[in-house]
């Protein structure tokens, strides 16, 4: 995966070529900050003006129509400078809100677009961190940061041109001190710059591990591993600990930095400009002007310092959703018009030979050879890491063959479309999925036109009738944390939605893992109903539910052993009879 550059420049191009279509809008509110802050700057000279007018008319009287006349025209550059300051920062936040919504959009759309290899190396929590605290920490960023850094610059440059043009020698002693801030800062900057990347790295990778352990937490408990698990959270607790406190650290020293550098810069200011009043070479009122300048002078240094803070984070932010959007998806299909109407179910396996991507010298899958009619049931079995699943993951094309082809009634998967080729199967899994909505939403999913009649139907072939009906609302019982399944429920309810599918084959991985025997049977009663007619395929470690399969395939080391019927390989006494009299030996 190629990695991009994340320091603030190149986040913000990045960034900036991703909202070119708002950035006539993100000018124009930029534009607005500066003018808010050049509103802001005319202030101390005629704040001077007015110093000098009450000083010089202490003893000859003041002139107080002069003096409203000045306070009129301050009243009328504030209000300008605060209109100006809210309406650019209501654009921003309305540009930077819309960026981050559309970006969600597309990471959540990204996910369905990235190969299967890309999950086998980054957890779900660190990809939903990217989504939702990244984002997040660009959108803040952004509204935040570039505004405030514009208007600090322009309000920077604004009072040293004006400091110069006011009293030149007093402008050279604030500058020189304020110099010495500005290379501390660029200096804490270059430094900090690596903590916020390690800060946005190790958080997703703490939230990974917490969703990780949370998925599994009645696993954990029972495996007496919480004090194992504790400790690995502290790691990463201390990692994430570790990079906040050096990047707060270092940027939190410089707010209080230049408020030194203010404060000298004030009493320099008040002795040399003492001096120049007592020898009357400046008026009173170029001291008051001058106090207020520095002000304005080295408080956009503080502000440019939380800027470029809050821009270090929205970068760190940037590169990890960019590399996100930008990592390797998978090929684009559109020109394949290769279809299959009729589906017969015929399936052929031609010399596959497959090695994840990640390993490819470590071949999975050798040579594997099967030939599958139409309407078989066909059962997949192996001890662990024989290349079951995989044999499944590669009809469904969630990963590609190394060589060889996997055809359907002779067309090849990989002249197909994935959709087209995921539309096929029905699948059962044995990690269960149901999400938070009615019973009726979980078994309908995705699907158009099912009656209350087919959802009784197929509640009644997988043993759920009962169930369903003696819940308050029936099929619109919602289903969350509240409420009580077992996973044996949550099994059936998934076998349910596979019948609604109705799809022409159908995939069952460990299908009847989490039931009972009892249930176990009714559900075999279900399945052998609902795979009349349509090829199947059964992973299974208990061998005794896959005995009436018309094909069984034994699997080890990546290749076929074996393969017949039950009775054909019971008979042939070899490694398929070891594995079914091991079982047998262990349930007696």
């Amino acid at each position: 995966m190629k990695k991009k550059n994340s320091n603030p420049v190149g986040a913000l191009k990045r960034t900036g070529a991703y909202m070119s279509s708002s950035m006539g809008i993100i000018i124009f509110a930029l534009v607005l900050a500066a003018l808010s802050a050049v509103m802001t700057i005319i202030g101390p000279d005629k704040i001077g003006k007015m110093a000098t007018i009450m000083s010089d008319g202490l003893f000859t009287g003041i002139d107080l129509a002069a003096i409203a006349k000045i306070g009129v025209f301050l009243a009328i550059i504030y209000c300008l400078s605060a209109l100006f300051g809210f309406i650019q920062h209501y654009i921003m936040a309305v540009v930077t809100l819309k960026m981050s919504y559309r970006m969600r959009g597309e990471l959540s759309e990204k996910i369905n677009r990235v190969p299967q290899k890309y999950f086998n190396t980054t957890s779900q929590g660190d990809i939903l961190s990217r989504i939702t605290n990244d984002v997040s920490t660009l959108q803040q960023g952004l509204t935040n940061s570039l505004p405030t850094i514009i208007s600090a610059a322009t309000q920077f440059v604004g009072c040293l041109i004006m400091m110069f043009v006011t009293e030149w020698r007093m402008a050279l002693v604030a500058l020189c001190i304020t110099l010495l801030g500005m290379v501390l800062i660029v200096a804490i900057m270059s430094k900090s710059q690596r903590y916020f990347t390690a800060r946005q790295k190790s958080l997703g990778e703490l939230n990974g591990y917490v969703e990780e352990m949370y998925s599994g937490h009645e696993v954990v408990r029972i495996s007496r591993a919480v004090d194992k698990v504790l400790d690995h959270f502290d790691g990463l607790n201390a990692a994430v600990y570790d990079a906040n406190w050096r990047s707060q650290f270092l940027s939190g020293v410089m707010q209080p930095l230049m408020n030194v550098i203010g404060n000298l810069s004030y009493v320099a200011v008040c002795v040399f400009g003492s001096v120049l009043a007592i020898n009357g070479t400046i008026e009173f009122g170029v001291i008051v002007s001058f106090i207020l300048y520095v002000r304005l002078f080295t408080t956009p240094l503080t502000q440019i310092a939380q800027g470029m803070t809050n821009l270090q984070m929205a970068s760190a932010s940037a590169h990890r959703i960019f590399d996100f959007l930008e990592s390797e998806e998978l090929g684009d299909e559109s020109d394949k018009t290769e279809k299959l109407d009729a589906v017969r179910g015929a399936v052929t396996f031609d010399h596959v030979r497959f090695s994840y991507p990640d390993s490819p010298d470590k071949i999975i899958i050798k040579d594997f050879s099967a030939e599958v009619h139409p309407g078989q049931k066909v059962a997949i079995v192996g001890p662990t890491g024989a290349g079951k699943t995989t044999m499944v993951n590669l009809l469904m094309r969630f990963f590609e063959v190394n060589s060889g082809r996997i055809t359907l009634d002779g067309v090849a998967t990989t002249d197909l479309r994935r959709e087209d080729v995921h539309e096929l199967f029905g699948m059962v899994l044995q990690d269960t999925w149901l999400f938070e909505g009615t019973i009726r939403e979980n078994l309908v999913y995705n699907m158009e036109g099912i009656t209350d009649e087919q959802l009784e139907t197929v509640c009644k072939a997988c043993g759920l009738d009962k169930f369903v009906h003696s819940l308050p609302q029936g099929f619109d019982t919602v289903l969350s944390e509240s409420t009580t399944i077992s996973a044996g429920q949550k099994q059936l309810l998934t076998i349910a939605r596979a019948m609604l599918q109705n799809a022409p084959m159908l995939i069952l991985d460990e299908a009847t893992s989490s039931v009972d025997t009892r249930t176990e049977l009714l559900i075999q009663r279900a399945m052998d109903e609902l795979t009349k007619g349509r090829t199947s395929f059964v992973i299974a470690h208990r061998l005794s539910t896959i005995k009436n399969a018309d094909l069984i395939l034994v699997m080890r080391d990546g290749d076929v052993i074996e393969s017949g019927t039950h009775e054909q390989l019971m008979e042939q006494n070899g490694f398929y009879a070891e594995l079914y009299n091991s079982q047998f030996a262990q349930a007696s």
